[in-house]
């Protein structure tokens, strides 16, 4: 057991007992894969399953599976904005984050034209970015590219206020860089792009399974993530103040409410996988002991992990610092999620990544849809190897992954 001591008490992170409740873990594998999409705990199952033995009809109140179905969703909103610090009422749920983004960005051009300016970074997951650019195009609109540091892999402010202007009508940013773990300084940069008069959109997909999140503190006007990414099913979410979903208005059905947020989900919902979104945030409210409101107790959880996941890049980091070989790439220099880029000298990433598959070692290659990300590093459109640290990561699994490097790279 992992027990970690700060100032505000005493708790315990307990790595052992977390990886118990992962059945795909007794596969064997180390699964350095979780920002591609983590494995998922046995309640998260159970509650996917149990929802699809159950009766369950579209939503309504006369009926136990119109009941029951109504139930899922207000549970998922409830649970969703407690772990963003949110409100329910402001939570949308779509098949990904990435047609989510689309979904709005389609909704918000429509009141751009020429001359209209939408700010974009290298930096991004391509979701964060095409939406954007696609939906400027369409309405004649001028997409502007804030670069990063290609040595630190940090998004300077500079480079977001160098662009920003009258003319900006949004500005998209990570809250977290899926490739290099990069995490920008959103709230100051919010406080610029609000000071232009323009919209901030939050690609919150890598950020949310590391760390507690605000998206008051952050001031992000919308903020998207993943559950599959913090050991939920597939599944998107969109996170709003309800008074400014009000003032957007997608196209839908006629006969489809026009109440917010039912107002921006087409068709109906997949309760199974919302039902395995509730069992995920609560199985992160209770990674460490504690009592409370749910919204206190993954508070406590996620600051808890934060260091587990730090602890165990910080061995992963040290590890590959002393095989000669091994180049990583970006070192950010603010807090960032424990996830670290590396290339091996003459070993192309594929390779890598199947010889390591050969020892039980799941570190994909590639540039995992953060191609302006990799193009900029250099790395073109091949990448390199990615590791990322999960909750259920232990130190059996970075000495796996350090002891199939050495050997693939001497």
């Amino acid at each position: 057991m992992k027990i970690c001591r700060h100032s505000g008490g005493f708790a315990m992170y307990d790595v052992a007992a977390v990886r118990k409740r992962f059945p795909a873990l007794n596969e064997g594998a180390a699964h350095f894969d979780g920002p591609g999409g983590t494995q998922v705990p046995d309640t998260v199952a159970d509650a996917v399953a149990e929802t699809l033995r159950s009766a369950v009809a579209n939503r309504g109140s006369r009926t136990a599976a119109e009941r029951r179905a109504d139930d899922i969703v207000l549970q998922a909103r409830h649970a969703m904005a407690d772990l963003l610090g949110a409100v329910p009422s402001g939570i949308v749920f779509g098949r990904s984050m990435t047609q989510l983004t689309y979904d709005l960005a389609r909704t918000l051009a429509k009141q751009w034209g020429p001359g209209d300016e939408v700010i974009v970074t290298r930096l991004d997951h391509d979701a964060n970015i095409r939406p954007w650019v696609h939906a400027a195009e369409s309405r004649g609109a001028t997409i502007r590219w804030a670069p990063f540091d290609r040595d630190t892999g940090e998004l300077p402010i500079e480079a977001i206020t160098a662009l920003l202007s009258e003319h900006t009508r949004l500005v998209a940013v990570p809250a977290a860089s899926n490739l290099l773990g990069t995490r920008p300084d959103v709230p100051t940069i919010a406080t610029h792009v609000h000071a232009a008069g323009a919209l901030l959109y939050v690609d919150g997909v890598h950020l949310t399974p590391h760390a507690p999140v605000d998206i008051t503190t952050l001031s992000a006007d919308f903020y998207a993530c993943s559950p599959y990414k913090f050991l939920g099913p597939h599944l998107g979410v969109l996170a709003a103040s309800p008074a400014l979903l009000e003032t957007i208005h997608p196209d839908k059905l006629l006969p489809a409410t026009d109440a917010v947020p039912e107002r921006f989900e087409h068709g109906t919902l997949p309760y199974e996988l919302l039902a395995g979104t509730t069992a995920a945030v609560e199985f992160l409210a209770k990674l460490v002991p504690g009592d409370g409101p749910r919204r206190d107790r993954l508070t406590r959880s996620m600051t808890e992990l934060e260091h587990h996941e730090q602890s165990m890049l910080d061995r992963l980091e040290l590890g590959l610092s002393n095989i000669p070989a091994v180049h990583p790439h970006g070192s950010p220099t603010r807090k960032r999620t424990p996830t670290t880029l590396f290339s091996i000298d003459d070993i192309p990433p594929t390779k890598a990544h199947e010889f390591l598959a050969t020892r039980a070692v799941n570190a994909p290659a590639g540039h995992f849809y953060a191609l302006e990300c990799s193009r900029w590093l250099g790395l073109g459109d091949t990448g390199a190897i990615r590791a990322g640290i999960a909750p259920y990561t232990d130190e059996s699994d970075v000495d796996r992954l350090l002891k199939a490097i050495t050997e693939l790279a001497t």
